[in-house]
């Protein structure tokens, strides 16, 4: 069991429903603008890292150097408020690049640098090469012991989107690319396994052969190609795109084809989101028409299943003042014990995240009605069909236009501000 199932389980065992549904006064434009400040008020640190959750006025008590070491409240990191740092930084770069390419201010040019440069500390900060780090406590420099395919994909992602942006230096560049080269080497010699630090090894993989991995292993391959010019990496992509394994013997090119497909419970776009995010990439550098056309299929069946996901934002009430507890550490601790495996790391998370749920209901709301519908209207964002995106359009600004972002307490919705600027093109 991993986190995505024992998060829908949780959920569905509090019954996180509301009975009353208050919309944010405001349109999409207006809405989109107070969510991007608000997360550059309260979610940004000052390492360029974003957190996960602050309270309203942005404090956040970090985990301290030594719970950190002692792997408090678990191993993993799992529901510390640093819990998705790379995970978060790199999606949100999409965001932050396709802002800056449409206002050219030189203040959203500084904002995705300083998210790039939070990109590179997670990658600096372990004796571990290789290791992505989710996020850093106090000291700017300690931190978890394991991060995760799930962290590993979007520091790739992101990185290749600063490239991209046309925002990178030459100094940048170099800096970056030298990165991006070491760890996707290590990977690859661990057989596309993801570093982590003693006794863990590694946690997490590129290599299976579902939606959850294999435009992960791809992704990677094909980027690194198209910013080393390394013809090892073009190899490794064309012989990964045909290879069949997995229960269903399917390929690679077979899985993306298909699409978004929800393995660990009725809907996890906000864990998804990030394969999609590679698919598109994927579509962006491809230069094979036959092979792109299987991108843009796969593009668009995700996008029609995250397309079901856009109603529950509804759901949510601005109004609602259930409690959020910021000493997110005291009801987890009494269920914390030294772990030496994955296995006990992930068993300890999940009695803990049972245990902080109930202690704060309103963490259980925000996941369910915030993450998942703003991640889903992201993910429509991505299909390239721009009259299927334009028929959706309101619905995604629907999404965008229904929160009063300074109420939030997580970080769980920069998807909207992402959405926002993929359909700005289309208006």
């Amino acid at each position: 069991m991993n986190r995505r199932t024992f998060i829908r389980t949780t959920l569905a065992a509090t019954g996180s429903v509301l009975t009353a549904r208050t919309c944010f006064a405001g349109d999409a434009a207006s809405s989109v603008e107070q969510a991007h400040t608000e997360i550059w008020r309260r979610f940004i640190d000052k390492h360029g890292i974003m957190i996960d959750f602050t309270d309203l006025d942005g404090s956040v008590s970090l985990p301290t150097p030594e719970e950190c070491r002692e792997g408090k409240p678990n191993t993993l990191g799992w529901w510390a408020p640093i819990e998705n740092g790379a995970m978060f930084n790199g999606l949100y770069v999409d965001a932050a690049a396709n802002r800056w390419r449409h206002t050219k201010s030189a203040d959203d040019a500084a904002k995705a640098r300083r998210l790039m440069e939070g990109l590179l500390l997670l990658n600096s900060i372990s004796d571990v090469r290789g290791f992505i780090g989710r996020g850093v406590s106090t000291d700017g420099k300690a931190h978890y012991p394991m991060g995760s395919d799930d962290q590993a994909l979007p520091w790739f992602l992101g990185l290749w989107r600063y490239l991209d942006s046309g925002l990178a230096t030459t100094e940048e560049r170099g800096r970056i690319v030298a990165h991006l080269t070491e760890t996707a080497d290590i990977i690859v010699e661990k057989k596309w396994a993801i570093p982590a630090e003693p006794p863990f090894g590694v946690r997490g993989s590129f290599a299976s052969f579902i939606f959850d991995s294999a435009p992960r292993l791809l992704f990677v391959a094909k980027m690194m190609h198209t910013v080393t010019s390394d013809a090892k990496w073009d190899a490794i992509y064309r012989a990964a795109l045909h290879e069949r394994g997995g229960d269903e013997k399917l390929s690679r090119l077979e899985v993306c084809e298909r699409g978004m497909v929800f393995h660990y419970a009725k809907y996890h776009s906000w864990t998804s989101c990030t394969c999609v995010g590679a698919l598109r990439g994927l579509w962006e550098m491809e230069k094979n028409e036959a092979i792109r056309a299987v991108f843009a299929r796969g593009l668009q069946a995700s996008a029609d299943l995250a397309f079901k996901s856009l109603p529950m934002a509804q759901q949510f009430d601005n109004a609602d003042t259930s409690h959020f507890e910021m000493d997110w550490l005291k009801s987890m601790l009494p269920l914390w014990k030294p772990q030496q495996t994955e296995q006990e790391a992930e068993d300890i998370a999940r009695h803990q995240y049972g245990a902080f749920a109930k202690a704060s209901p309103r963490s259980s709301k925000e996941h369910e009605f915030v993450r998942e519908p703003t991640a889903a209207a992201w993910v429509v964002t991505l299909a390239p069909d721009a009259n299927i995106l334009k028929s959706r359009a309101a619905d995604v600004e629907r999404v965008i236009a229904h929160y009063d972002y300074a109420k939030l307490y997580y970080s769980q919705f920069f998807w909207a501000e992402s959405a926002w600027w993929r359909l700005t093109p289309f208006r």
